[in-house]
C-alpha cells in the first residue's frame, strides 16, 4: 500500500478498512474478492471517476498486493488519487474481461475461491457470464454485501466529511426556498440550488436536486421543467449536498401565498414525526422500529396524505444514479437489524396527497450516537412561506453567509468554510 497524505482520509483509515475486509473475506473462506461497485471502489482505495460505465475492479487477494483493473484513461485516477500500487490497464479496444481471468490466474487465483459483487450496478450480466466462462479452474461466488457491512457505520473522520456535504445541502436548499417565489421558473431554482451548493464547495452530487412546483409534485422522482411557479402554489424540494463523494440529504417545502390549515397541519405532522424518531432514536433500536415511528405518525392524519415509500434509508458514499445506500439499510416494516452508532439515515416522513394533490416533504439526515442521535443540519424545518409579494424569508435571512463559519447545535461540530471544503 502506497503512503500519502492528499487521500480524502488518512492512510491508517484506509489500512483498517482493508483489514476488515479481509476478516470478513477469511471468515467466508474466499481467497481474493473482485470488487467493481464504484461507491465501494471509493471505499476502499479513494478511487472516483465519471468514468464508471466503463468496466473496472480492485481484486483484493488474501494474502497478497491488491490490484486494479481499468480502461487505461482511467489509470491516472489510480496514480492520482488512490494507494493502489499495481494496475492492469486495458484499452478501448480490449477485453475487459479478459483482462480479469488473466490477472487472476498471474496471480495465482486461477484454481481459488475468488469472491465478486454480482449485484453491482456497473459488473452486468453478459459480462458475469463470460466471466463464468472464462474462470474455469476456480470458484466463483457471490460476495455482494462484504465490502457494505463496513459502509454501513461511518468512522469519525467519515462523520467530519459528511459535516461537510451537509453544508452545501444547507446552502443550496436556503438559495432554492429563498428563489421559489411567484413568476420564477424550476429551472431558475435549481439554477439557485445547485450554484449555492457548488460557491460553499460542494461537489457534484449523485443526483440534482429534484424541484416540483404545484400538480407536479406528485409526480415521483419529478424535477423542473421549466415550468412557472404560480401563486398560491408550493414548491416540493429535496437537495443533496456531495462532498468527497458523500451526501447528506434533505426536503423542504416552500408556499407561495398563505399557508392554508391542511398544509400547516401537514407541516405540523412532519415535524412531530421526526421529533417522536429523533427522540427515541438510538443503539438497540431495530430498524423497523424506527419505521414504525414515521409511518403511525404520518398515517395518523386528517389531510388526505400517505407515506408511499420507506420511512428512510442508509446515505453516505454515492454515485449517480443515486444519492442513497438503501441497498445496505432502509427503514422499512419487518427489518429488525439492529442500530449501532455511526449509522446515517437520511429519515423521509414526506406526505403524498395533501388535498388530493400535493405532495409535501420536511427530512433530516441524522447519524446514531452512542446514546442517541444528532442532526447533521440546523436549518429550519417549516415550510418557507412567500407572501405574494417575494418578501424575503425570515428563515433564509438568520442564515449566515455561505462563506463565514457559524455556530451549530449542542453536541455538533462545526461546518467548514468555502476554503475549508475545497
Amino acid at each position: 500500500m502506497l503512503v500519502r497524505d492528499d487521500m480524502t482520509f488518512p492512510p491508517a483509515e484506509y489500512e483498517r478498512r482493508l483489514t476488515e475486509l479481509r476478516e470478513r473475506m477469511a471468515a467466508r473462506r474466499l481467497d481474493a474478492v473482485v470488487i467493481t461497485d464504484p461507491e465501494n471502489l471509493m471505499y476502499l482505495t479513494d478511487y472516483q471517476t465519471t468514468g464508471f460505465s466503463f468496466f473496472q475492479a480492485l481484486v483484493v487477494p488474501l494474502d497478497g498486493e491488491p490490484f486494479m483493473i481499468m480502461r487505461a484513461m482511467e489509470e491516472s485516477n489510480v496514480v492520482e488519487r488512490t494507494w493502489v500500487e499495481h494496475t492492469r490497464p486495458y484499452p478501448d479496444t480490449g477485453d475487459a474481461i479478459q483482462e480479469l481471468v488473466l490477472a487472476l490466474n498471474q496471480a495465482g487465483l486461477g484454481e481459488k475461491r475468488v469472491g465478486y459483487e454480482r449485484n453491482s450496478y456497473f459488473f452486468p450480466a453478459y459480462q458475469q457470464d463470460r466471466i463464468h466462462t472464462s474462470f474455469d479452474a476456480g470458484v466463483l461466488m457471490d460476495c455482494f454485501g462484504i465490502v457494505e457491512a463496513g459502509r454501513a457505520r461511518k468512522s469519525d473522520v467519515e462523520i467530519e466529511v459528511m459535516r461537510k456535504a451537509a453544508r452545501a445541502t444547507e446552502a443550496g436548499m436556503a438559495a432554492g426556498l429563498e428563489a421559489a417565489v411567484p413568476g420564477v421558473t424550476e429551472n431558475e431554482v435549481a439554477a439557485a440550488i445547485a450554484s449555492a451548493m457548488f460557491r460553499v464547495g460542494g461537489e457534484f452530487p449523485a443526483v440534482m436536486p429534484y424541484v416540483a412546483s404545484g400538480p407536479r409534485s406528485m409526480i415521483g422522482h419529478a424535477t423542473w421543467e421549466g415550468r412557472v411557479i404560480e401563486p398560491g402554489e408550493h414548491v416540493f424540494l429535496e437537495v443533496g449536498g456531495c462532498y468527497r463523494r458523500y451526501h447528506t440529504a434533505m426536503m423542504r417545502t416552500a408556499v407561495t401565498g398563505g399557508l392554508t390549515d391542511s398544509m400547516y397541519r401537514a407541516q405540523e405532522k412532519m415535524k412531530l414525526a421526526l421529533e417522536e424518531l429523533k427522540g427515541l432514536m438510538g443503539p438497540g433500536m431495530t430498524v423497523s422500529d424506527a419505521d414504525s415511528i414515521v409511518r403511525r405518525t404520518i398515517s395518523d392524519n386528517d389531510v388526505g396524505a400517505r407515506l408511499v415509500t420507506r420511512s428512510g434509508y442508509s446515505i453516505g458514499i454515492a454515485f449517480p444514479p443515486s444519492w442513497d445506500e438503501g441497498y445496505i439499510l432502509s427503514l422499512n416494516p419487518g427489518d429488525f437489524t439492529v442500530l449501532e452508532p455511526g449509522m446515517t439515515f437520511h429519515v423521509i416522513p414526506w406526505m403524498w396527497g395533501v388535498d388530493g394533490n400535493k405532495t409535501v416533504g420536511i427530512s433530516d439526515t441524522i447519524r446514531i450516537t452512542e446514546d442517541g442521535c444528532e442532526s447533521f443540519f440546523t436549518l429550519d424545518e417549516d415550510f418557507v412561506v412567500h407572501d405574494g409579494g417575494g418578501a424575503a424569508l425570515a428563515a433564509v435571512a438568520e442564515l449566515p453567509p455561505a462563506t463565514e463559519p457559524r455556530a451549530m447545535a449542542p453536541g455538533t461540530t462545526e461546518h467548514a468554510d468555502a476554503a475549508e471544503l475545497r
